[in-house]
């Protein structure tokens, strides 16, 4: 038999743990009893849900044990695959591409996701060319399923990647010209395909123009997120993959300096995203097939697979925040900051 005062001890946990649960599941985090101990238990509450906190810039948040992705890395890493001339002159850009269907990938201190990556990562590497060279991708099916490639611009249909079906431990070349230039993406097309893209088979490719884009700091940012308890509903929204990143690790540009960013939207379950710049306006050159800027603004919107190149600088130093303009999604995670400093 219990006294009364540990009995108002355990009602008073009780209720503790009840709001805490209550709370997760309001912010959308499909908390059962399991998930709660595990972010309650690992991490305080304010380190991953105060977005609108100024940061600390030498802050270093837990590291994730098994992430999907090392969002710095992915940031400013770009594949040109294996280079080689063709006996006409044509650079030929071989990639090899794994597509896997059995990894458990930790998304936010954790929570664990059965991800699909094409080469271990959600996104998957991003690939470049240039406008007329031939892009030769072998593509290896690793998964349980079965998987393609489809590359947004132009091919033939046998390159598109939608009736060709690579079964479990198949192989297939895709192989065709990078054109036109721009901004572009692939994904697995297989049905049901939401169930291939909201768990991660996707990644951005660029084709750049022959005459090269002016010098800039280049960055790649693939909007996301994540349905961690399978209602079809998002409970994570990210820029490249990891919840908050980009807060507890600022984006360290240069004042002055023209900042490029290759921004795709990827998001599945939810008809629109956006993105939005702080202190500052950008020229939006839409899909990246044009070298005249199509806007002057400061956010953008886009559907699932739109995409558009975002070109600025900063006039003052200083810390700026980047989110989507969509209060829940930036409350879930897709928030981040620039870093301004002076040369």
């Amino acid at each position: 038999m219990l006294s009364s005062s540990k009995l108002l001890l355990v009602v008073v946990i009780a209720v503790a743990v009840a709001g805490t649960a209550i709370a997760f599941s309001s912010l959308g985090f499909g908390a059962d009893a399991q998930s709660t101990e595990k972010m309650v238990t690992g991490h305080s509450l304010t380190s991953y849900f105060t977005a609108g906190d100024v940061v600390d810039p030498e802050h270093d948040s837990a590291p994730l044990k098994n992430a999907v992705v090392d969002p710095d890395k992915y940031l400013r890493e770009f594949n040109y695959g294996r280079v080689s001339k063709l006996p006409d002159g044509t650079t030929l850009r071989e990639f090899t591409i794994v597509a896997d269907d059995s990894k458990t990938l930790e998304v936010s201190p954790g929570v664990f996701f059965n991800a699909w990556t094409f080469n271990g990562t959600v996104p998957g590497p991003t690939i470049r060319a240039t406008e007329g060279d031939l892009v030769r991708i072998h593509f290896i099916n690793n998964g349980t399923r079965p998987h393609t490639m489809h590359f947004h611009g132009i091919h033939a249909a046998e390159m598109d990647g939608v009736f060709e079906k690579i079964a479990p431990g198949g192989q297939y070349t895709y192989e065709f010209t990078a054109e036109p230039f721009g901004l572009f993406l692939y994904h697995c097309h297989i049905q049901p395909l939401e169930e291939h893209i909201s768990h991660g088979l996707y990644g951005v490719y660029i084709v750049d123009p022959k005459e090269p884009r002016p010098p800039a700091d280049e960055m790649v940012m693939m909007m996301n997120g994540y349905d961690t308890d399978f209602d079809t509903e998002n409970n994570f929204y990210t820029v490249n993959g990891i919840p908050f990143y980009y807060m507890h690790h600022p984006i360290q540009i240069e004042k002055d300096r023209l900042v490029r960013v290759y921004l795709v939207n990827i998001l599945e379950f939810d008809q629109i995203n956006n993105f939005h710049l702080h202190g500052n306006l950008f020229n939006l050159y839409r899909t990246g097939t044009g070298l005249t800027p199509d806007e002057y603004t400061d956010i953008v919107t886009m559907s699932q697979g739109e995409r558009g190149i975002l070109e600025f600088s900063y006039k003052y130093p200083g810390q700026y925040m980047f989110h989507a303009h969509k209060t829940e999604f930036a409350e879930k995670g897709w928030t981040g900051t620039f870093l301004v400093k002076e040369k």
